[in-house]
């Protein structure tokens, strides 16, 4: 599908620059001259950095296309002034600085440049890693201080320890193989969405969350930061590492509790931490992090290299190059135009399919190796390339350092391994217009849905009928379908005042297997639910949020 741009109203020649018959590009971050150079071949470029919102705000409408880095605030209100803008080009990898909902909104199609740091980003993890357990920090603050404190500053080494990486994406991989393969360490890996032979090309073996926190000398974040992830280290996760174990985050801020690392590393529930990324930057003053020994910080230089700064810039630079020639780029962040009867029809179905990629991604147990979505009755009709993307886009979205749209979804997952089928059928399946979600890896499961009388819902998971509206917190249990389930989990939970909003059962046949949904008003922890799946004798259970 390719990726249309806005359509000027009727006799506006100068949105698409006819007026002057020349492209206009605004450069507004300094970015590498390779990159000038690249995107002086298809229009006029101007270099014009360090201007103020309002001085962006006037010359915005000037042109066709605009460069930034993580500077400048591409808002809400510049993107309005943008009568003439189509593409919006960040030179490296995230996009907090551009409000992306207003781009799409405008038509305005956002682009990134999410594979040019891989390695500046993994060998800053690995020398972070280094740094920290050689001390190398405080041994250089030590000696400028006049001091030799080479006892005090006795570190260890990393050969035949252990390195947990929590994702396995670009740069997970890449810190992989060169810890496994140049440090000699054994490298372990929590990525539901990563199959075991992507693993295993990484030198990494597969495990869940309590193993990897269990067995690490070091963990290194690699996953994005969304509602999934925002925090997934915490207290209760950095008391279950081994004492003497080290964390390591050049991923996102945010990722891990500022406040409970800063304790853990003090109390020496872990012996250090090196920390590149922060939930506020520049770090304001009194930052938990900053000034606790044992702690390595750096200011967010894990892309701060001269090659990776030449590589984004090129890289963004031929993508906007393509795109303003009516060329399909690589790396499109928000999703593209449709063809408005079609997007029409889709409209309703276009949230379910998220939701069921999310759902799935939360219930699936072990690596995906393929998914295979199906389409029956009306739906059938219509081009589904944009649903199967919403579907990856929910699944994916949970675990990969990409952000997945429609354009990128399949190129994501084909990246991690992930194969995908479609099937249409005219015939009636289930319902009308039913959709179904099937992940593949070390086991199977189905979520199917569908629209009815206007609100999406979940109507089976695996070989359980169910009826859920995905929006919310859920309990998904399966147990044995016995007398006193349902009271032990809800005495439980009422006995931590959470509040149960809805139930929904469903099972195979009496005295066989069930499944419970129960739609929960808060969120619970860790313990509380090991302890609802011990008391209460539940063969699985996953908490969810959709």
């Amino acid at each position: 599908m390719s990726i249309q741009a806005r359509t000027p109203l009727s006799g506006d020649t100068s949105a698409t620059g006819q007026d002057s018959g020349i492209l206009r590009i605004l450069v507004a971050d300094p970015i590498a001259a390779d990159g000038v150079d690249r995107l002086r071949a298809v229009g006029a470029v101007d270099v014009d950095t360090g201007l103020s919102p309002q001085q962006l705000l006037v010359r915005i409408p000037e042109y066709d296309a605009l460069v930034v880095r993580s500077e400048t605030k591409v808002t809400a209100d510049v993107l309005a002034a943008a009568t003439r803008l189509r593409v919006v080009g960040r030179a490296g990898v995230g996009v907090d600085n551009i409000d992306i909902d207003a781009a799409t909104r405008h038509g305005v199609l956002v682009l990134n440049a999410p594979t040019g740091n891989t390695i500046a980003a993994a060998e800053h993890a690995v020398a972070m890693m280094l740094a920290l357990a050689r001390n190398i920090p405080a041994a250089d603050a030590s000696l400028r201080a006049g001091r030799w404190e080479r006892s005090r500053l006795m570190g260890v080494e990393l050969r035949d320890r252990t390195l947990g990486l929590l994702g396995l994406g670009k740069i997970g991989f890449e810190v992989a193989r060169i810890a496994g393969e140049g440090l000699r360490m054994r490298v372990l890996a929590h990525d539901p969405l990563v199959s075991q032979e992507r693993a295993e090309q990484a030198g990494a073996e597969l495990v869940d969350i309590e193993t990897l926190l269990a067995e690490s000398d070091v963990i290194s974040v690699h996953v994005p930061l969304n509602e999934h992830t925002r925090g997934v280290i915490g207290a209760s996760q950095l008391r279950q590492m081994r004492r003497g174990a080290r964390v390591i985050n050049v991923a996102r801020g945010g990722i891990i509790d500022e406040s409970a690392l800063a304790e853990a590393v003090r109390d020496g529930v872990i012996a250090g931490a090196a920390v590149d990324v922060f939930t506020a930057e520049p770090v304001p003053e009194g930052h938990p992090l900053i000034g606790v020994e044992g702690i390595v910080v750096t200011p967010h230089l894990g892309a701060s290299t001269a090659e990776a700064q030449v590589n984004v810039a090129a890289d963004v630079a031929d993508q906007i190059a393509e795109y303003l020639r009516g060329g399909s780029p690589r790396y499109a962040v928000n999703a593209p135009a449709i063809n408005p009867e079609e997007l029409a029809r889709l409209r309703p179905y276009l949230e379910l399919g998220r939701k069921m990629g999310s759902l799935a991604a939360q219930l699936s147990s072990g690596g995906v190796r393929r998914l295979i979505c199906s389409y029956a009755g009306e739906l059938a009709d219509v081009d589904t390339t944009l649903l199967t993307a919403e579907v990856l886009r929910g699944l994916l979205g949970h675990f990969s350092d990409a952000r997945v749209n429609a354009v990128n979804a399949k190129t994501v997952a084909r990246s991690m391994g992930v194969d995908i089928d479609e099937h249409t059928t005219t015939r009636s399946v289930d319902h009308a217009n039913s959709m179904f979600v099937e992940v593949v890896g070390e086991q199977r499961l189905l979520v199917a849905g569908t629209h009815f009388e206007g609100v999406p819902r979940v109507t089976r998971i695996d070989d359980f009928r169910v009826d859920m509206h995905p929006a919310g917190t859920f309990l998904v249990v399966q147990h044995e379908d016995r007398p006193g389930v349902i009271a032990a989990v809800s005495t439980l939970l009422a006995s931590h005042d959470i509040n149960i909003a809805r139930i929904e059962l469903g099972r195979d046949h009496p005295r066989g297997r069930a499944v419970m949904l129960m739609e929960i008003d808060d969120a619970i922890d860790s313990d509380l639910l090991a302890r609802l799946a011990s008391e209460a004798h539940l063969e699985q259970l996953r908490q969810v949020r959709l």
